[in-house]
């Protein structure tokens, strides 16, 4: 085949130019005004006490503007501008954008887990980084990024592979420990089933756990404002919950599946006329019924979908 009959390669367009520029300040106009507030979040601190540390870790994304030149759109990292032009600091380094659309792109970011943070803090503190430092960029003191290090000792490895990308705080990983290992692969498999990861529900848990399954075992357990009687309570109520959770695990298979069948059967018979008119007339109830099965969409009752 010839040159000329060769099919044209379509041709790739960067998103991006090839090469960060160090852009004034003065000549980023922001697509998007920050709340009076913000300065004074949590995460404004943060990021201010990072960037103090240890400079700007992921450049602001800006794209020139089409009708003035020399000046850019800010496409993302409006706060991080904002806490350089509060230091006074007069340019920044920037990615160009060949496109001017506002992609939003922190909220295409996964953050980080308690245990992914925790492995990024030992690493950083292997590679040489001194804990005052790591703190400072943190925005934490020394006795909370030393508490978050220790995290995972003594919860066990199987626990912590359930674990290991959910949005557990370190309370919740405080309150495993306090558990054999085997109540902690429990402990965290009803923290997923109720996708609830907080520490008043490990707490819950964790109050709910037969004695001999806690690593004191002969300490008797003790929660602020719970009685030994409300304690025992809540441990045989949430021992009745597990069995009924795994008797409906293992009949959820077949039960689907015989709800499946029955209502395709039941949508074949009131597609007869004859048949429908029959059950109006001597069962009117049960037509009701039917034709509930056959309009379902979910197994669930119709408040547990919502």
């Amino acid at each position: 085949m010839s040159n000329s009959r060769r099919l044209q390669q379509p041709s790739v367009k960067f998103g991006f130019e090839p090469e960060c520029v160090a852009v004034p300040i003065s000549k980023i106009l922001p697509v998007k005004a920050l709340r009076k507030s913000v300065k004074e979040s949590q995460k404004y601190r943060q990021i201010a006490a990072s960037i103090a540390e240890v400079g700007i870790v992921e450049l602001p994304v800006v794209t020139r503007h089409r009708n003035l030149s020399g000046n850019y759109l800010l496409l993302d990292g409006h706060l991080r501008v904002e806490i350089l032009k509060d230091m006074g600091k007069t340019e920044v380094e920037c990615l160009i954008s060949t496109d001017d659309e506002d992609y939003t792109y922190n909220k295409r970011i996964s953050r980080l887990a308690a245990v992914q943070e925790h492995h990024m803090m030992k690493r950083a503190i292997a590679n040489g980084v001194s804990q005052e430092r790591l703190a400072r960029a943190l925005n934490i003191n020394v006795g909370s990024l030393q508490r978050r290090v220790r995290m995972l000792e003594g919860v066990c490895t199987e626990a912590l592979n359930l674990l290991k990308d959910k949005a557990c705080p370190v309370r919740t990983f405080e309150v495993l420990k306090k558990m054999t290992p085997l109540r902690q692969i429990e402990a965290a498999e009803l923290l997923i089933n109720a996708n609830n990861y907080s520490a008043p529900y490990a707490s819950a848990i964790y109050v709910s756990t037969p004695q001999d399954q806690l690593v004191n075992a002969s300490r008797p357990k003790r929660v602020k404002g719970m009685t030994p009687e409300a304690m025992g309570r809540m441990e045989r109520e949430l021992a009745q919950l597990q069995q009924n959770i795994s008797s409906i695990e293992g009949r959820y298979g077949a039960d689907n599946l015989h709800l499946t069948v029955a209502k395709g059967y039941l949508s074949k018979l009131l597609s007869n006329i004859r048949i429908v008119q029959y059950l109006s007339k001597r069962n009117p109830e049960f037509l009701s019924e039917f034709q509930n099965i056959v309009d379902m969409t979910s197994a669930w009752p119709t408040e547990a979908a919502r």
